[in-house]
């Protein structure tokens, strides 16, 4: 039997048909080592001096494409030799399946975070930073289902019933994980809604720190103390959140107490001294800046301070807040007054027995 397919196969005619198949895989083999490698860098070159939204294409493609070469070469190689009408139609269908997971691998290449939207898209959108991976996730997903449900009608398989079962069967999981969707929607709803952004400075009641990564599940901030702290995304969007990155501008604020030795005049000046300095100093924001006589307390008369610092630096903040401070010290000393301490004034009546 392995004698006359032997016979079969060194024959005359066929020996020709396998000389040819050779000679197909040899030039696509050479094709997709020089010729490719030449031209894609050529684009490389030409492209240089453009920002890296191109040269990411190159590279998500690069691969593909020598796949695909070799593949069409050994293709047209095994179509060349006298094969039966059974086998044909079998190579033709891995050829069709082997195209569109090389199509599928390009795309999902190209679907990554950094080469999904170029910067000038980005803008143009205005697509923000945190939808950018999130985005990309459900891209890659959708390429995986599309590829496999195309390869498998590829060779004859029904998925209708397949589908139908994912329906069925995510529903019962829904069911079975409703924290993991609370932590789904929740997390769209900080995208939606953007109360904060990767790189920021935020504070809820159950956490303060710096934003590094948003997911469909959860947020991780980084604490002051470095350690960093995964919040469910359900958590965070059911809690009241302070962004102190996106304040403009930082509050100081507090009740100056005077003693009751102080005289009306005394005050009245020591208000507008206090109210003078604000206005002339260069790291307060100017127009919020209010110092009035408040109120009398138990033990004190209350001099409200209430104005902004031009920045929302936290360490520049409290060197701002020191000079006024110190600053206030100066003029209370200057003009002979004292600060208030508290105190109680008790009252014994002595009354005779008898």
């Amino acid at each position: 039997m392995i004698h006359v397919w032997v016979e079969y196969w060194l024959s005359y005619d066929h020996l020709y048909s396998i000389l040819a198949a050779l000679l197909i895989v040899v030039l696509f083999t050479l094709v997709r080592k020089y010729v490719v490698q030449y031209i894609f860098k050529w684009i490389r070159r030409w492209t240089s001096d453009s920002d890296n939204f191109y040269p990411r294409i190159i590279d998500a493609l690069e691969a593909p494409l020598r796949l695909f070469i070799l593949v069409v070469g050994i293709f047209l190689a095994l179509r060349v030799l006298p094969l039966s009408i059974m086998v044909d139609a079998a190579m033709l269908k891995l050829f069709r399946s082997a195209i569109i997971l090389i199509l599928g691998w390009a795309i999902y290449k190209f679907s990554s975070p950094e080469s999904i939207i170029s910067k000038e898209v980005r803008e143009r959108l205005d697509v923000d930073e945190i939808l950018i991976p999130i985005l990309s996730k459900v891209l890659r997903f959708i390429i995986i289902a599309l590829v496999i449900v195309i390869v498998a009608n590829e060779w004859g398989y029904d998925v209708n019933g397949f589908i139908a079962g994912l329906g069925l069967g995510g529903l019962a999981l829904a069911l079975a994980a409703q924290n993991a969707l609370a932590n789904l929607f929740g997390g769209l709803i900080i995208i939606l809604e953007k109360p904060f952004s990767i790189g920021d400075w935020i504070a809820t009641p159950s956490v303060e720190g710096t934003v590094e990564t948003i997911t469909f599940r959860s947020t991780l901030i980084r604490g002051f103390d470095q350690a960093v702290i995964t919040v469910p995304n359900a958590t965070l969007a059911n809690e009241p959140i302070t962004n102190h990155t996106r304040m403009g501008k930082r509050r100081i604020f507090y009740y100056l107490g005077l003693s009751y030795a102080t005289t009306g005049q005394e005050m009245e000046t020591c208000v507008k001294r206090i109210r003078q300095m604000l206005n002339d100093h260069p790291d307060i924001h100017k127009e919020t800046i209010m110092v009035n006589f408040e109120s009398f307390g138990d033990s004190r008369l209350n001099i409200i301070i209430y104005c902004f610092t031009n920045t929302t630096v936290w360490s520049e903040y409290l060197e701002v807040r020191e000079d006024v401070n110190l600053k206030i010290m100066e003029i209370v000393t200057d003009m002979g007054l004292s600060l208030a301490l508290p105190s109680r004034v008790l009252y014994h009546e002595n009354k005779e027995l008898g």
